[in-house]
Protein backbone atom coordinates (compact mmCIF):
# COMPACT_ATOMS: atom_id res chain seq x y z
CA UNK A 1 0.00 0.00 0.00
CA UNK A 2 1.42 3.45 -0.92
CA UNK A 3 2.24 6.19 1.54
CA UNK A 4 -0.52 8.30 0.02
CA UNK A 5 -3.14 5.64 0.70
CA UNK A 6 -1.72 5.21 4.23
CA UNK A 7 -2.10 8.93 4.85
CA UNK A 8 -5.62 8.93 3.50
CA UNK A 9 -6.46 5.96 5.64
CA UNK A 10 -4.86 7.11 8.91
CA UNK A 11 -5.39 10.85 8.76
CA UNK A 12 -8.65 12.74 8.77
CA UNK A 13 -9.27 15.23 6.00
CA UNK A 14 -7.45 18.50 6.81
CA UNK A 15 -5.30 17.00 9.60
CA UNK A 16 -1.98 18.71 8.65
CA UNK A 17 0.02 17.48 11.63
CA UNK A 18 -0.88 13.90 10.84
CA UNK A 19 0.18 14.31 7.22
CA UNK A 20 3.57 15.87 8.24
CA UNK A 21 4.24 12.92 10.54
CA UNK A 22 3.39 10.53 7.72
CA UNK A 23 5.68 12.32 5.22
CA UNK A 24 8.39 13.11 7.85
CA UNK A 25 11.21 11.54 5.81
CA UNK A 26 10.40 13.36 2.58
CA UNK A 27 9.55 16.76 4.16
CA UNK A 28 12.09 17.10 7.03
CA UNK A 29 14.88 14.52 7.12
CA UNK A 30 16.00 14.59 3.47
CA UNK A 31 16.11 18.43 3.17
CA UNK A 32 18.04 18.67 6.46
CA UNK A 33 20.59 16.09 5.26
CA UNK A 34 21.02 17.90 1.95
CA UNK A 35 21.45 21.27 3.69
CA UNK A 36 23.96 19.80 6.17
CA UNK A 37 26.01 18.26 3.38
CA UNK A 38 26.07 21.59 1.56
CA UNK A 39 27.21 23.45 4.71
CA UNK A 40 29.94 20.92 5.50
CA UNK A 41 31.25 21.10 1.91
CA UNK A 42 31.19 24.90 1.98
CA UNK A 43 33.07 25.05 5.30
CA UNK A 44 35.71 22.61 4.02
CA UNK A 45 36.23 24.65 0.86
CA UNK A 46 36.64 27.83 2.91
CA UNK A 47 39.12 26.11 5.24
CA UNK A 48 41.05 24.80 2.25
CA UNK A 49 41.22 28.28 0.81
CA UNK A 50 42.02 30.34 3.91
CA UNK A 51 43.28 27.90 6.58
CA UNK A 52 45.21 25.08 4.88
CA UNK A 53 46.99 24.23 8.14
CA UNK A 54 43.71 23.18 9.77
CA UNK A 55 42.79 21.13 6.72
CA UNK A 56 46.11 19.29 6.97
CA UNK A 57 45.33 18.41 10.58
CA UNK A 58 41.85 17.16 9.61
CA UNK A 59 43.06 15.00 6.74
CA UNK A 60 44.02 11.42 7.64
CA UNK A 61 47.77 10.89 7.53
CA UNK A 62 48.99 8.44 4.91
CA UNK A 63 51.17 5.55 5.98
CA UNK A 64 53.92 6.65 3.58
CA UNK A 65 55.21 10.22 3.47
CA UNK A 66 54.17 12.06 0.34
CA UNK A 67 56.74 13.93 -1.73
CA UNK A 68 55.98 17.63 -1.81
CA UNK A 69 57.35 19.67 -4.67
CA UNK A 70 57.51 23.44 -4.93
CA UNK A 71 56.11 23.84 -8.40
CA UNK A 72 56.85 26.79 -10.65
CA UNK A 73 60.41 27.42 -9.56
CA UNK A 74 61.86 26.31 -12.90
CA UNK A 75 64.19 28.91 -14.34
CA UNK A 76 64.90 29.74 -17.99
CA UNK A 77 68.20 28.45 -19.41
CA UNK A 78 71.25 30.39 -18.34
CA UNK A 79 69.80 31.76 -15.10
CA UNK A 80 71.13 29.27 -12.56
CA UNK A 81 71.70 25.63 -11.75
CA UNK A 82 68.03 25.04 -10.97
CA UNK A 83 66.91 25.38 -14.56
CA UNK A 84 64.12 22.98 -15.58
CA UNK A 85 64.03 21.34 -12.17
CA UNK A 86 61.49 21.16 -9.40
CA UNK A 87 62.73 21.53 -5.86
CA UNK A 88 61.80 18.60 -3.63
CA UNK A 89 60.83 19.64 -0.13
CA UNK A 90 60.80 16.21 1.50
CA UNK A 91 64.29 14.76 1.50
CA UNK A 92 65.91 12.69 4.26
CA UNK A 93 68.74 15.07 5.16
CA UNK A 94 68.19 18.04 7.45
CA UNK A 95 70.38 21.13 7.31
CA UNK A 96 68.89 23.07 10.19
CA UNK A 97 71.21 24.89 12.57
CA UNK A 98 68.26 26.05 14.66
CA UNK A 99 66.41 24.26 17.43
CA UNK A 100 63.70 22.07 15.93
CA UNK A 101 60.30 23.47 16.81
CA UNK A 102 57.25 21.28 17.47
CA UNK A 103 54.86 24.04 16.49
CA UNK A 104 55.00 26.76 13.89
CA UNK A 105 53.86 30.10 15.30
CA UNK A 106 53.02 32.98 13.00
CA UNK A 107 55.39 35.38 14.76
CA UNK A 108 59.16 35.35 15.06
CA UNK A 109 60.42 32.80 17.56
CA UNK A 110 62.14 33.97 20.72
CA UNK A 111 64.01 30.77 21.63
CA UNK A 112 67.76 31.35 22.14
CA UNK A 113 69.95 30.07 19.34
CA UNK A 114 72.84 27.73 20.02
CA UNK A 115 75.58 29.05 17.73
CA UNK A 116 79.12 27.83 17.13
CA UNK A 117 81.89 29.59 18.96
CA UNK A 118 83.15 32.73 17.24
CA UNK A 119 86.89 33.14 16.87
CA UNK A 120 88.34 36.17 18.60
CA UNK A 121 88.67 39.35 16.57
CA UNK A 122 92.11 40.14 15.18
CA UNK A 123 94.10 42.41 17.51
CA UNK A 124 94.51 45.08 14.84
CA UNK A 125 90.76 45.64 14.59
CA UNK A 126 89.79 48.36 17.05
CA UNK A 127 86.05 48.19 16.44
CA UNK A 128 84.67 45.34 18.58
CA UNK A 129 81.01 44.44 17.87
CA UNK A 130 79.02 43.67 20.98
CA UNK A 131 75.91 42.51 19.14
CA UNK A 132 74.45 39.44 20.87
CA UNK A 133 72.10 37.05 19.02
CA UNK A 134 68.82 36.43 20.85
CA UNK A 135 66.31 35.19 18.30
CA UNK A 136 65.98 32.64 15.52
CA UNK A 137 63.94 33.16 12.36
CA UNK A 138 60.38 32.03 11.96
CA UNK A 139 60.39 28.53 10.49
CA UNK A 140 57.74 28.31 7.78
CA UNK A 141 55.39 25.33 8.26
CA UNK A 142 56.56 22.51 6.03
CA UNK A 143 53.04 21.28 5.35
CA UNK A 144 52.10 24.69 3.93
CA UNK A 145 54.98 25.17 1.54
CA UNK A 146 53.23 24.07 -1.68
CA UNK A 147 50.33 26.38 -0.86
CA UNK A 148 52.49 29.24 0.43
CA UNK A 149 54.64 30.05 -2.61
CA UNK A 150 52.74 31.07 -5.71
CA UNK A 151 53.76 32.66 -9.01
CA UNK A 152 57.42 31.76 -8.51
CA UNK A 153 59.64 33.31 -11.20
CA UNK A 154 63.39 34.02 -11.43
CA UNK A 155 64.35 37.47 -10.19
CA UNK A 156 66.02 39.49 -12.97
CA UNK A 157 68.96 41.77 -12.24
CA UNK A 158 69.92 45.07 -13.82
CA UNK A 159 73.18 43.58 -15.06
CA UNK A 160 75.27 40.68 -13.91
CA UNK A 161 78.92 39.80 -14.13
CA UNK A 162 80.44 36.40 -13.45
CA UNK A 163 79.19 35.32 -10.05
CA UNK A 164 80.23 32.50 -7.75
CA UNK A 165 77.16 32.91 -5.55
CA UNK A 166 75.55 29.74 -4.22
CA UNK A 167 72.16 31.47 -3.88
CA UNK A 168 69.45 31.81 -6.52
CA UNK A 169 66.80 34.51 -6.32
CA UNK A 170 63.09 34.28 -7.13
CA UNK A 171 60.03 36.48 -6.93
CA UNK A 172 56.95 34.85 -5.43
CA UNK A 173 53.66 35.43 -3.65
CA UNK A 174 53.23 34.28 -0.06
CA UNK A 175 50.26 35.05 2.17
CA UNK A 176 48.94 37.65 -0.29
CA UNK A 177 52.15 39.67 -0.51
CA UNK A 178 55.15 39.84 -2.83
CA UNK A 179 58.30 38.21 -1.49
CA UNK A 180 61.83 37.38 -2.61
CA UNK A 181 63.04 33.80 -2.13
CA UNK A 182 66.76 33.33 -1.50
CA UNK A 183 67.18 29.64 -2.40
CA UNK A 184 70.42 27.80 -1.65
CA UNK A 185 71.56 25.87 -4.71
CA UNK A 186 71.79 22.08 -4.58
CA UNK A 187 75.52 22.27 -5.26
CA UNK A 188 76.21 24.14 -2.01
CA UNK A 189 78.61 22.47 0.43
CA UNK A 190 78.23 22.19 4.21
CA UNK A 191 80.03 25.48 4.86
CA UNK A 192 77.77 27.35 2.43
CA UNK A 193 74.70 25.81 4.06
CA UNK A 194 75.91 26.89 7.49
CA UNK A 195 76.65 30.39 6.20
CA UNK A 196 73.23 30.62 4.51
CA UNK A 197 71.36 29.71 7.69
CA UNK A 198 73.67 31.82 9.83
CA UNK A 199 72.84 34.89 7.76
CA UNK A 200 69.11 34.18 8.11
CA UNK A 201 69.58 33.89 11.87
CA UNK A 202 71.53 37.16 11.90
CA UNK A 203 68.71 38.99 10.09
CA UNK A 204 66.22 37.70 12.66
CA UNK A 205 68.51 38.73 15.51
CA UNK A 206 68.71 42.29 14.21
CA UNK A 207 65.01 42.69 14.90
CA UNK A 208 62.48 44.74 12.93
CA UNK A 209 63.18 48.24 11.70
CA UNK A 210 61.00 50.27 9.31
CA UNK A 211 63.94 50.93 6.99
CA UNK A 212 65.44 47.43 6.88
CA UNK A 213 63.87 44.77 4.61
CA UNK A 214 61.61 42.48 6.62
CA UNK A 215 62.59 38.85 7.10
CA UNK A 216 59.37 36.83 6.77
CA UNK A 217 60.63 33.33 7.47
CA UNK A 218 63.01 30.52 6.60
CA UNK A 219 62.86 26.93 5.44
CA UNK A 220 65.72 25.40 7.40
CA UNK A 221 64.54 21.89 8.27
CA UNK A 222 64.43 20.45 4.75
CA UNK A 223 66.18 21.07 1.46
CA UNK A 224 66.07 23.37 -0.39
CA UNK A 225 66.98 25.95 2.21
CA UNK A 226 65.01 29.13 1.62
CA UNK A 227 65.06 32.59 3.17
CA UNK A 228 61.92 34.66 2.54
CA UNK A 229 62.31 38.45 2.51
CA UNK A 230 59.78 41.09 1.59
CA UNK A 231 60.04 42.32 -1.98
CA UNK A 232 60.65 46.00 -2.64
CA UNK A 233 59.15 46.52 -6.05
CA UNK A 234 61.46 49.32 -7.25
CA UNK A 235 64.48 47.08 -6.61
CA UNK A 236 67.87 48.60 -5.78
CA UNK A 237 68.35 52.35 -5.67
CA UNK A 238 71.03 52.39 -8.39
CA UNK A 239 68.71 50.79 -10.94
CA UNK A 240 65.95 53.13 -9.80
CA UNK A 241 68.17 56.18 -10.37
CA UNK A 242 69.09 54.95 -13.84
CA UNK A 243 65.43 54.49 -14.73
CA UNK A 244 64.77 58.06 -13.60
CA UNK A 245 67.05 59.17 -16.43
CA UNK A 246 64.70 57.67 -19.01
CA UNK A 247 61.54 59.11 -20.50
CA UNK A 248 58.12 57.44 -20.24
CA UNK A 249 59.19 54.52 -18.06
CA UNK A 250 56.66 52.20 -16.47
CA UNK A 251 56.27 52.33 -13.52
CA UNK A 252 56.93 56.08 -13.40
CA UNK A 253 60.25 57.10 -11.87
CA UNK A 254 60.82 60.65 -10.72
CA UNK A 255 63.55 61.84 -8.37
CA UNK A 256 63.27 65.23 -6.73
CA UNK A 257 65.53 66.96 -4.25
CA UNK A 258 62.89 66.52 -1.55
CA UNK A 259 62.80 62.78 -2.25
CA UNK A 260 66.61 62.65 -1.98
CA UNK A 261 66.43 64.15 1.51
CA UNK A 262 63.56 61.85 2.52
CA UNK A 263 65.18 58.63 1.29
CA UNK A 264 68.58 59.64 2.69
CA UNK A 265 66.96 60.27 6.07
CA UNK A 266 65.48 56.75 5.98
CA UNK A 267 68.84 55.17 5.17
CA UNK A 268 70.49 57.21 7.93
CA UNK A 269 67.89 55.91 10.39
CA UNK A 270 68.66 52.29 9.47
CA UNK A 271 72.41 52.93 9.65
CA UNK A 272 72.04 54.53 13.07
CA UNK A 273 70.08 51.43 14.15
CA UNK A 274 73.07 49.26 13.18
CA UNK A 275 75.58 51.57 14.84
CA UNK A 276 73.57 51.46 18.07
CA UNK A 277 74.14 47.69 18.01
CA UNK A 278 77.89 48.29 17.50
CA UNK A 279 77.70 47.02 13.93
CA UNK A 280 79.39 48.66 10.95
CA UNK A 281 77.76 48.38 7.54
CA UNK A 282 80.89 48.88 5.44
CA UNK A 283 79.08 48.89 2.09
CA UNK A 284 76.91 52.02 1.96
CA UNK A 285 76.10 52.83 -1.66
CA UNK A 286 73.10 53.03 -3.99
CA UNK A 287 73.22 49.35 -4.92
CA UNK A 288 72.91 48.45 -1.22
CA UNK A 289 69.64 50.34 -0.81
CA UNK A 290 66.28 48.88 -1.86
CA UNK A 291 63.26 50.99 -2.83
CA UNK A 292 59.64 50.04 -2.22
CA UNK A 293 56.66 50.74 -4.46
CA UNK A 294 55.89 53.76 -2.27
CA UNK A 295 59.51 55.00 -2.70
CA UNK A 296 60.57 54.06 0.81
CA UNK A 297 64.32 53.39 1.03
CA UNK A 298 65.51 50.37 3.03
CA UNK A 299 69.14 49.57 3.72
CA UNK A 300 70.35 46.15 2.56
CA UNK A 301 73.81 44.75 1.70
CA UNK A 302 74.02 43.20 5.17
CA UNK A 303 75.91 40.01 4.33
CA UNK A 304 79.25 41.71 4.93
CA UNK A 305 78.00 42.87 8.33
CA UNK A 306 77.14 39.26 9.20
CA UNK A 307 80.49 37.95 7.94
CA UNK A 308 82.51 40.42 10.00
CA UNK A 309 80.41 39.76 13.10
CA UNK A 310 80.48 35.97 12.90
CA UNK A 311 84.02 35.46 11.59
CA UNK A 312 85.77 38.46 13.08
CA UNK A 313 87.12 39.50 9.67
CA UNK A 314 88.17 43.01 8.79
CA UNK A 315 86.80 45.20 6.00
CA UNK A 316 86.76 43.33 2.70
CA UNK A 317 89.48 44.39 0.26
CA UNK A 318 87.34 44.66 -2.87
CA UNK A 319 88.28 46.91 -5.78
CA UNK A 320 84.62 47.53 -6.60
CA UNK A 321 84.07 49.08 -3.15
CA UNK A 322 87.05 51.45 -3.08
CA UNK A 323 85.28 54.40 -4.73
CA UNK A 324 82.91 54.40 -1.73
CA UNK A 325 85.48 53.70 0.99
CA UNK A 326 86.87 56.26 3.40
CA UNK A 327 90.58 57.19 3.13
CA UNK A 328 91.48 55.27 6.30
CA UNK A 329 90.19 52.06 4.70
CA UNK A 330 92.13 52.74 1.51
CA UNK A 331 95.19 53.13 3.75
CA UNK A 332 94.30 49.74 5.35
CA UNK A 333 93.54 51.22 8.75
CA UNK A 334 90.68 49.93 10.95
CA UNK A 335 87.13 50.96 10.11
CA UNK A 336 84.94 53.02 12.41
CA UNK A 337 81.43 54.44 12.37
CA UNK A 338 82.78 57.56 10.68
CA UNK A 339 83.88 55.33 7.78
CA UNK A 340 80.19 54.63 7.12
CA UNK A 341 79.55 58.39 7.30
CA UNK A 342 82.02 58.93 4.43
CA UNK A 343 80.27 56.28 2.32
CA UNK A 344 76.91 57.87 3.15
CA UNK A 345 78.17 61.12 1.63
CA UNK A 346 79.07 59.24 -1.58
CA UNK A 347 75.54 57.77 -1.58
CA UNK A 348 74.12 61.30 -1.51
CA UNK A 349 76.30 62.14 -4.53
CA UNK A 350 74.93 59.12 -6.40
CA UNK A 351 71.38 60.25 -5.71
CA UNK A 352 72.04 63.84 -6.79
CA UNK A 353 73.61 62.68 -10.08
CA UNK A 354 70.99 59.97 -10.75
CA UNK A 355 73.49 57.16 -10.52
CA UNK A 356 76.85 58.46 -11.73
CA UNK A 357 79.98 56.65 -10.57
CA UNK A 358 81.83 58.68 -7.91
CA UNK A 359 85.35 59.89 -8.76
CA UNK A 360 84.76 58.64 -12.30
CA UNK A 361 87.90 60.31 -13.67
CA UNK A 362 90.19 58.84 -10.98
CA UNK A 363 91.52 55.30 -11.13
CA UNK A 364 91.32 53.11 -8.05
CA UNK A 365 95.12 53.09 -7.69
CA UNK A 366 95.27 56.90 -7.60
CA UNK A 367 92.29 57.40 -5.31
CA UNK A 368 94.13 57.66 -1.98
CA UNK A 369 96.58 60.23 -3.36
CA UNK A 370 93.61 62.17 -4.75
CA UNK A 371 92.08 62.37 -1.25
CA UNK A 372 95.43 63.25 0.31
CA UNK A 373 95.69 66.30 -1.92
CA UNK A 374 92.49 67.61 -0.31
CA UNK A 375 90.37 67.22 -3.42
CA UNK A 376 86.72 66.20 -3.20
CA UNK A 377 83.69 65.40 -5.33
CA UNK A 378 82.54 68.04 -7.77
CA UNK A 379 79.21 69.67 -7.03
CA UNK A 380 76.55 68.09 -9.28
CA UNK A 381 74.55 70.48 -11.43
CA UNK A 382 71.29 69.32 -9.82
CA UNK A 383 72.62 69.64 -6.27
CA UNK A 384 71.53 72.43 -3.93
CA UNK A 385 73.97 74.16 -1.61
CA UNK A 386 72.37 72.49 1.39
CA UNK A 387 72.76 68.98 -0.02
CA UNK A 388 76.30 69.69 -1.23
CA UNK A 389 77.31 70.94 2.22
CA UNK A 390 76.15 67.64 3.76
CA UNK A 391 78.13 65.68 1.16
CA UNK A 392 81.27 67.72 1.87
CA UNK A 393 80.82 67.32 5.62
CA UNK A 394 80.54 63.55 5.35
CA UNK A 395 83.58 63.29 3.07
CA UNK A 396 86.16 64.99 5.28
CA UNK A 397 89.70 63.58 5.16
CA UNK A 398 89.99 63.24 8.94
CA UNK A 399 87.40 60.93 10.43
CA UNK A 400 87.05 63.10 13.55
CA UNK A 401 85.97 66.03 11.34
CA UNK A 402 82.98 64.15 9.96
CA UNK A 403 79.58 64.72 11.58
CA UNK A 404 77.78 62.08 13.61
CA UNK A 405 74.78 60.28 12.18
CA UNK A 406 72.48 62.16 14.54
CA UNK A 407 73.85 65.45 13.20
CA UNK A 408 73.51 64.26 9.61
CA UNK A 409 69.89 63.25 10.29
CA UNK A 410 69.11 66.69 11.71
CA UNK A 411 70.56 68.38 8.62
CA UNK A 412 68.61 66.06 6.32
CA UNK A 413 65.39 66.85 8.17
CA UNK A 414 66.09 70.57 7.91
CA UNK A 415 66.96 70.27 4.22
CA UNK A 416 63.82 68.24 3.50
CA UNK A 417 61.57 71.06 4.72
CA UNK A 418 62.94 73.57 2.23
CA UNK A 419 63.81 71.21 -0.63
CA UNK A 420 62.50 71.63 -4.15
CA UNK A 421 59.90 69.33 -5.70
CA UNK A 422 61.29 69.88 -9.18
CA UNK A 423 62.04 66.61 -10.99
CA UNK A 424 65.76 66.12 -11.54
CA UNK A 425 66.85 65.51 -15.12
CA UNK A 426 70.11 64.11 -16.44
CA UNK A 427 70.70 63.71 -20.14
CA UNK A 428 71.71 60.35 -21.54
CA UNK A 429 71.21 56.78 -20.44
CA UNK A 430 73.94 54.95 -18.52
CA UNK A 431 76.48 52.96 -20.48
CA UNK A 432 76.95 49.96 -18.22
CA UNK A 433 80.42 49.01 -19.47
CA UNK A 434 81.61 52.58 -18.99
CA UNK A 435 80.04 52.70 -15.53
CA UNK A 436 81.81 49.50 -14.49
CA UNK A 437 85.17 50.97 -15.53
CA UNK A 438 84.53 54.29 -13.79
CA UNK A 439 83.23 52.63 -10.61
CA UNK A 440 86.26 50.33 -10.38
CA UNK A 441 84.44 46.99 -10.67
CA UNK A 442 86.51 43.88 -11.12
CA UNK A 443 85.60 41.01 -13.44
CA UNK A 444 84.75 38.68 -10.56
CA UNK A 445 82.16 40.98 -9.00
CA UNK A 446 78.42 40.56 -9.32
CA UNK A 447 75.79 43.24 -9.15
CA UNK A 448 73.17 40.89 -7.64
CA UNK A 449 71.75 42.70 -4.60
CA UNK A 450 70.17 39.91 -2.55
Amino acid sequence: MSSTSNADFSCNNGDTICEIRTYEQEVIIVPILLLSSFLVTLIFILLLRFCPEKVDRIRPQASKPTRRVLHGIDAPPGINVLEHESIALDVPSSYSTFNTATTYPSKSLTTPVVEPSIPPNPPQQTFQPTFTPVVKPRELPRQRLPESFNLVTPLPVAFSLRSDSSVSLYRARMENRNVVLRVLNDSADANERHNFLGFASFLAQLGPHPFLPELLGVVSLRAPLVTVVEELENRDLLSYLWRCRQENVNPPCEMTERRIFTMAKQVASALEFLHNKDLLHGNIRARSVLVSKEHTAKLWGLHGVYTRKSQGTTQKDDASMKKWQAPELLARRPASQSSDIWSFGILLYEMATLGEAPFAEISVNELLQFHQRGKSLKKPSNCSNMLHSIIKGCCQWKDQDRPSLAEVSRKLLSGEKGASDKVLKVSGAVNIEQYLREAGYGESNSYTVF
